[in-house]
């Protein structure tokens, strides 16, 4: 039996919050294009990720998806 190769999704942010256990909140900004009116828009969300390591706020960060680890908590901390 072969493994299947599934397509994570890999994002980069910032971390805004690391005050809880084994998690940081990672604010993720995205510059588009809106197709009716050709206005450019820069969107942010915020992701819950899973990480070991302490990060500061403000620093830099690359999350992957993963298998959920809780209600809100489907990313980890691959590498900052």
């Amino acid at each position: 039996m072969e493994k299947q190769e599934t397509n994570k999704k890999t994002l980069k942010g910032k971390v805004i919050s690391n005050k809880m256990k084994d998690t940081v909140v990672v604010s993720v900004s995205r510059f588009f294009k809106v197709p009716k009116y050709g206005k450019y828009v820069k969107k942010e969300k915020k992701y819950q990720a899973h990480t070991k390591n302490n990060h500061e706020i403000g620093e830099e960060v690359f999350i992957s998806e993963c298998r959920p680890i809780s209600k809100n908590k489907k990313f980890q901390v691959i590498k900052n």
